[in-house]
C-alpha cells in the first residue's frame, strides 16, 4: 500500500518554501493545501483546507490548542555594544527563562554558541538578562550551549514587556517581518508560546462553525510551545538532539474534563488514563502529546491514520535511543 511506504530522505525545493502566510497571496488561511490518505481505499487526494469537514462526523474528537504566540523575540546588546537577538522559549519555575542568543544577520538571524555563562545583555527600557547556565546543564558552566537558563529583568511582567518590544520569532527561510496577529491562531486565549502552534492556524471561524454545526466536537487544551527545532545546517550533535525539543507547559482546559465526560461511555480505559495523566501532571508535555496522538489515531480522518502508520514506520527505522 502507498501509505505504508515511508520516504526516508526529502529535500524541500526552496521555491516551495512556506516563506509568508497564504494571506500575502491573496488566500484565506483554511483555503491552504490538505493531502488526504485513503488507507482502504489506496488513495491519494488533494484537497484544501476548508474541505476537512467532509472527512469528520457527528461524534469525532478535535482537539485544538488555545495557547497564543508571545513577541518572543527581544533586540540585545552586550556592554561592548554587540547586538544580537534574544529569543525567550520557555518560563521555569522562579521567574527564570530558557532562551536562545541569536546573532544578527540583516533581516534576519543566526544561531550564536560562543557565548557562556555569566554573559549579561542589555535590553529595551533598562532590562537585562544574564545567562546562568546551559539548558540543560550536561557539562561544565562554560560549556557552548544552544538553550541558556536566565534571569530576565524587565519593568513590569514578562509578557506585557514582550508585547511592547518584542517582535514575533521567525527564520532565514521568512523574508520579511509580519505583524503578530499572522502567528495567532483562531483559538488562542492565553498568550506563552514562544512559537505559534502551527497546527491551527488554517482553521477559521467560518471553519469551526461548520464543524460544531456538524457535531463535531471541540476539546480546548493550553500548552505553550518552545523555540523551534533547530535550523537545516546546525549540526546534530548529541547535545543539540537533547536539546531539540525544548520544554513546554501545558494544561488541561475544562473543555477536556467536558469531553472527557461525554465520552466516557466510548472510549476505552487506556484512553481515559492518558486524558487523566495530562490533568495530574499538568507541568508535563508528554502525557498531553500522548493523549493528542490517541485522539489522532481514533479520528475518522484517513490523513491522520497516515499519521498514525507513518509513525510506526518510522520508529522502526530510527535506533531507539534517537532523541526526536
Amino acid at each position: 500500500m502507498a501509505a505504508a511506504r515511508v520516504m526516508t530522505a526529502f529535500e524541500l525545493p526552496v521555491a516551495l518554501e512556506a516563506a509568508e502566510p497564504p494571506e500575502a497571496r491573496g488566500l484565506r488561511r483554511d483555503e491552504v493545501r490538505l493531502l488526504v490518505s485513503n488507507i482502504e481505499k489506496d488513495s491519494i487526494e488533494h484537497a484544501r483546507f476548508h474541505d476537512l469537514p467532509r472527512w469528520l462526523s457527528a461524534g469525532d474528537l478535535l482537539v485544538v490548542n488555545t495557547s497564543g504566540t508571545l513577541n518572543a523575540a527581544l533586540s540585545a546588546t552586550t556592554d561592548t555594544g554587540e547586538t544580537y537577538e534574544l529569543h525567550l522559549s520557555t518560563r521555569l519555575p522562579g521567574s527564570f527563562w530558557t532562551l536562545e542568543v541569536r546573532q544578527t544577520d540583516g533581516a534576519s538571524s543566526r544561531p550564536y554558541r560562543h557565548t557562556r555563562a555569566g554573559t549579561t545583555f542589555r535590553l529595551p527600557e533598562g532590562g537585562h538578562a544574564a545567562l546562568l547556565a546551559p539548558y540543560p546543564l550536561i557539562g561544565s558552566l562554560d560549556s557552548p550551549s544552544r538553550l541558556w537558563m536566565a534571569a530576565v529583568n524587565v519593568p513590569g511582567e514578562v509578557p506585557a514587556y514582550l508585547d511592547r518590544y518584542g517582535f514575533p520569532i521567525r527564520y532565514s527561510y521568512v523574508k520579511r517581518p509580519w505583524p503578530s496577529s499572522m502567528y495567532q491562531t483562531v483559538f488562542a486565549t492565553e498568550p506563552g508560546s514562544a512559537e505559534m502552534p502551527s497546527a491551527g492556524r488554517p482553521f477559521t471561524p467560518e471553519l469551526v462553525t461548520r464543524l460544531v454545526s456538524r457535531g463535531v466536537q471541540v476539546a480546548p487544551l493550553l500548552l505553550h510551545t518552545g523555540v523551534a527545532s533547530l535550523e537545516f545546517h546546525e549540526p546534530p550533535t548529541r547535545q543539540c538532539r537533547q536539546t531539540r525539543r525544548p520544554p513546554r507547559r501545558s494544561r488541561r482546559n475544562d473543555g477536556g474534563s467536558c469531553a472527557r465526560n461525554r465520552y466516557r461511555r466510548t472510549w476505552d480505559h487506556r484512553s481515559r488514563r492518558r486524558l487523566d495523566q495530562s490533568c495530574d501532571y499538568a507541568g508535563t508535555a508528554t502525557a498531553i502529546r500522548q493523549c493528542l496522538d490517541y485522539w489522532t489515531a481514533r479520528a475518522s480522518c484517513h490523513s491522520c491514520e497516515l499519521v498514525r502508520r507513518h509513525r510506526e514506520h518510522r520508529a522502526a527505522l530510527l535506533p531507539a535511543k534517537r532523541a526526536d
